[in-house]
């Protein structure tokens, strides 16, 4: 069992950055993979990016590459979102997730945090 707590997330201007924080509790995160996800609202739920359990590898939407990266400090039990050059079609509920392989949809992710709102004004 693992429990997700992001942080970080506020209000910035068009252009400029963030990072975003997901902390775990417990002592299995080291054998999840990672994944960030965000919702506006009226929209599902899409994903942005995701990193192996051991973060040799990483996978993002198309919509942030070269934008966003995703990281992961497994002995502080935190994964990370650095993102810049953000747009206001960033702009969402950001949440983080753990699941047993990297994914690009939601299915395979079993623990969610409750979100961090992020908000790009222009």
């Amino acid at each position: 069992q693992v429990h997700l707590v992001e942080s970080g997330g506020g209000l910035v201007q068009a252009g400029g950055f963030l990072r975003l924080s997901c902390a775990a509790s417990g002592r299995t995160f080291s054998t999840y993979a990672m994944g960030w996800f965000r919702q506006a609202p009226g929209k599902e739920r899409e994903f942005v990016a995701a990193i192996s359990h051991s973060g040799t590898s990483a996978d993002y939407a198309d919509s942030v590459k070269g934008r966003f990266t995703i990281s992961r400090d497994n002995a502080k039990n935190t994964v990370y979102l650095q993102m810049s050059s953000l747009k206001p079609e960033d702009t969402a509920t950001y949440y983080c997730a753990a699941g047993r392989v990297v994914a690009g949809n939601t299915a395979p992710y079993t623990h969610w945090g409750q979100g961090t709102q992020v908000t790009v004004s222009s």
